[in-house]
């Protein structure tokens, strides 16, 4: 029987649901491994480098499916995981160490697709230095690595009047919360993403998603943060919704993005899957606000949603990734 090893982050009794997320979707990824042969194994990614690499190596799996999202609740350390299996020399689902760290690290991605002439909202670091021209108003504090939305809140909005108050604004920030942040320009607008799969014929594009924010009220930022997507019977979460229903005016912009996601889909080198997060200014302006390389993969979260337009069923989805990981 060959081992499909499905590694995933080392989720503590009292993590947070975001972080709980991932065994949900390690457990739904063994179901969904129906290919005869193959004996799905799930094992934690432990801070323990020599404790992981004995267990793979004693269990010698054909693939591994990674979904290591973090390492020791630091989302900096996501690349460890594929630098140990590039090391161990084992075949491995989703992107390569380089992109996975490009990627992750949201200024430098920034940065790239901003120097690739990519569109991308105007953003600040914490040492002052403003790129792509930032204007004054509505800024958001982001963490520069986690992802789920984790740090991002009502205390992560500032104003900016100036760049120095900025930079003064996320030091505080980051003691407050423990990790490198950066300052984002807020884009009043609507949110889509764009999910990718690699299959047998090259890279598919998925159908477009828009993030709805419903009945917000006058002067609430319309942000898909951290209560939005997991507290439940929050205002946030409770107004806010997916749709992949597009309404015929919005085709040509669906058309845009798809093309702008393909373009970050090579200028990074993903593999497998991932998913391109966009705000949509008022005059109709795509602005990436990141990468996901290693996109979630819950029955419902979006990427299964958009595999389900596309008239792609679920195991059908993962037998394509764990192909593509498989290519030489």
């Amino acid at each position: 029987m060959k081992k499909i090893v499905i590694l995933h982050t080392d989720v503590a009794p009292d993590a947070g649901v975001d972080e709980q997320d991932t065994m949900l979707q390690a457990q739904t990824i063994a179901k969904a491994i129906t290919s005869p042969g193959y004996e799905p194994v799930l094992l934690p990614f432990v801070m323990d480098l020599n404790a992981t690499i004995s267990k793979l190596r004693a269990l010698r799996p054909t693939v591994v499916f990674n979904l290591v999202e973090s390492v020791g609740g630091k989302g900096s350390m996501i690349y460890f995981a594929t630098a140990l299996l590039d090391f161990l020399k084992l075949p491995y689902t989703g992107c390569r160490t380089d992109a996975m760290y490009l990627t992750s690290n949201k200024p430098l991605a920034k940065k790239l697709l901003h120097t690739a002439g990519l569109p991308t909202p105007p953003w600040i670091t914490t040492d002052g230095i403003a790129t792509g021209a930032a204007p004054s108003g509505t800024y958001l504090m982001k963490p520069s690595w986690e992802d789920a939305s984790v740090g991002l809140d009502d205390d992560a909005i500032v104003f900016m009047t100036d760049q120095h108050n900025i930079a003064t604004a996320l030091r505080n920030r980051q003691a407050e919360i423990g990790c490198d942040c950066f300052a984002e320009a807020y884009i009043e607008g609507r949110e889509f993403n764009i999910a990718l799969l690699a299959g047998d014929q090259g890279v598919q594009i998925l159908p477009a998603s828009e993030i709805l924010f419903q009945d917000y009220p006058q002067g609430k930022l319309k942000i898909l943060d951290y209560r939005a997507k997991w507290v439940e019977d929050s205002f946030e979460y409770d107004h806010t919704r997916r749709t992949l229903d597009i309404a015929p005016e919005d085709t040509a912009l669906a058309d845009r993005l798809s093309d702008i996601a393909l373009r970050c889909w090579n200028l990074f080198g993903l593999r497998g899957y991932a998913r391109v997060d966009f705000r949509i200014d008022h005059m109709g302006n795509p602005f990436v606000l990141e990468i996901n390389a290693n996109p979630c993969l819950s029955p419902d979260a979006g990427f299964a949603a958009a595999v389900e337009k596309a008239s792609i069923k679920y195991p059908e989805a993962i037998a394509d990734i764990i192909r593509d990981a498989l290519k030489p």
